[in-house]
């Protein structure tokens, strides 16, 4: 277990700083904002636009904080052993019991990180994935001082070591970035696309699915298209009355739901962790 998961850490995830970085920046997006390129293709999975609708839900009980689903995502996006798309921390509900919380991108419904993008690297899919166009990005990181879950890294550096993870965890699926970029969780869109191209089924299909939901040795994560009512996701937030999601109070309206701790449901129903 990392130092990281160690230290029991609040869920509120405060991003200290943001307004004075935020209104130091206004001047240089209006003036950007006019200029800001459109995107050529937003579906590149080729189905109907709006047809899909990816989400994942994660659930607290299960999490035992082995950290494979962090393992695989640095394994499959080539990532160094310092960059992390996923997290998993140590928190404490309100009752004091201590908890995993995985955090991968929240695929907003109203990113942030999209508003504040002055030249249009960050931008939706039609399917509802927050993605990025690395051609575009200028490595001006506007768009991590804006995402409130701290799921956003900078490449400092050209990596040119051998990745730390291979093959226990899995293999380069995706070209390494280039340095002076910003990096995200993007659900693994190309697992989602080229599965969706063969016929296969994200959420169920392994080869279709995020690495991080085939990884976890427990099934704490569940994957799926939140517009099919028969899928596994789908069902599963059916079935559960207090699925929640991180910082609702900003409408960013997250397609991440979590099962919350069951000694927490049971003490305080009615409260986010």
């Amino acid at each position: 277990m990392t130092d990281e998961n160690k230290k029991p850490n609040k869920t509120g995830l405060p991003r200290k700083g943001f307004m004075a970085v935020a209104g130091s920046a206004t001047g240089a997006l209006i003036m950007l904002q006019a200029s800001k390129p459109t995107k050529a293709s937003r579906n590149p999975s080729g189905a109907e636009p709006g047809a899909h609708k990816w989400g994942m839900v994660i659930d607290i009980n299960l999490c035992i904080g082995c950290n494979y689903c962090t393992y695989a995502c640095q394994a499959v996006n080539d990532l160094p052993v310092e960059m992390k798309y996923n997290k998993v921390t140590l928190e404490e509900t309100k009752t004091g019991a201590e908890f995993y919380l995985s955090r991968p991108c929240m695929q907003c419904e109203h990113p942030p990180c999209v508003h504040v993008c002055p030249v249009g690297a960050t931008y939706v899919r039609d399917d509802g994935i927050v993605t990025m166009d690395y051609d575009l990005c200028i490595g001006c990181r506007y768009c991590i001082v804006a995402c409130p879950y701290d799921a956003r890294v900078f490449n400092w550096k050209k990596h040119v070591e051998p990745n730390a993870f291979t093959p226990e965890y899995g293999h380069p699926e995706v070209e390494r970035r280039p340095r002076g970029v910003m990096e995200k969780c993007n659900f693994c869109e190309h697992r989602i696309d080229s599965g969706l191209a063969r016929g296969l089924v994200p959420g169920i299909d392994a080869a279709a699915t995020p690495a991080c939901v085939d990884v976890c040795p427990t099934g704490a994560r569940v994957f799926g298209d939140l517009n099919d009512s028969e899928s596994p996701i789908s069902k599963i937030l059916a079935s559960t009355k207090t699925p929640i999601r991180l910082r609702e109070d900003l409408s960013t309206e997250p397609k991440v739901y979590y099962i919350p701790p069951k000694a927490e449901v049971t003490t305080s129903s009615e409260e986010e962790l």
